[in-house]
């Protein structure tokens, strides 16, 4: 798929998924101490809210070796009804996320910048693109960031039968623990739009929802200026930041980071990994 048909696809679908009243980000949930979902205190995406939960810590799976005690059977995850939006840690602690790549025009270069300043951030591809781009995934899964699924071809997922939200999610797997080593602890809907098969699936698959606190709305490239502003305006302990390094231009994303990242470093934010502590 191009990539400028698939800015304008995601600009059509976009107020579909508002029209069908989506889960998304309006249904999503902190992460409490105890694992179990608990309903924010704010109006979704409004604006963040501290919260004390998890320790944050930048987790991979690490490979089965033949030396080692037998590793325990996981326990099987519950079935959610909304997505997480937040997962605070000690301290200032936020979470950069980066929607619909890997593109080797733009991913590249924010990569580097996080190596630049030793940040971890965590990535929600599409199959389509992941499939592309496995030198990108295997470079992501070597500098310790965390890559999630984001469907095979970024469907609206409230529009799809069973077997075909099953395939997305599946087929992106499938390739994420090819190239990347592991398979994905964490998926995002495009859109945010959830619904009760999605949930049922994506838990059958070993994932948990992420959606997020702040939108940066980088995908209408607003301006560099712009995006930066909602990232500082926004932060927050515990926020989930949400941008594109995929999709259309995200020439301004990458700039953008640039700016604020060593910014919120400079305030004394962490900026840490999504972690589950039964994985």
């Amino acid at each position: 798929m191009k990539k400028d048909q698939f800015l304008t696809r995601r600009r059509a679908l976009i107020a579909a998924a508002a029209a069908l009243g989506a889960a998304g980000t309006a249904g999503a949930v902190a992460l409490g101490g105890d694992d179990e979902p608990a309903r924010p205190t704010a109006a979704p995406v409004a604006g963040p809210q501290a919260r004390t939960a998890l320790t944050p810590s930048a987790y991979r799976l690490q490979p089965l070796t033949g030396d080692g005690p037998p590793h325990a059977v996981p326990a099987r995850l519950p079935v959610r009804h909304e997505p997480f939006l937040r997962m605070s840690g000690r301290g200032r602690t936020m979470l950069l996320t980066f929607d619909d790549g890997p593109d080797p025009r733009y991913t590249p270069h924010i990569l580097d910048t996080l190596a630049k300043y030793e940040v971890h951030a965590t990535f929600f591809v599409c199959g389509e693109q992941a499939d592309w781009n496995r030198d990108l995934l295997a470079r992501m899964a070597d500098e310790g960031h965390v890559v999630g699924n984001h469907t095979w071809s970024h469907p609206l997922l409230t529009t799809l039968t069973r077997a075909q939200i099953r395939s997305e999610l599946q087929r992106t797997s499938d390739v994420i623990e090819d190239a990347y080593g592991d398979k994905p602890q964490w998926f995002r809907a495009p859109y945010g739009a959830w619904n009760r098969a999605t949930f049922q699936l994506e838990a059958e698959l070993g994932m948990e929802p992420l959606a997020w606190t702040v939108d940066t709305e980088d995908w209408t490239t607003p301006g560099t200026g712009s995006i930066v502003h909602a990232v500082e305006h926004g932060a927050a302990p515990g926020v989930v930041v949400l941008s594109h390094d995929a999709g259309g231009d995200r020439s301004q994303s990458v700039q953008a980071l640039r700016e604020y990242l060593p910014r919120l470093l400079d305030s004394g934010y962490h900026i840490t990994l999504p972690r589950r502590r039964y994985a």
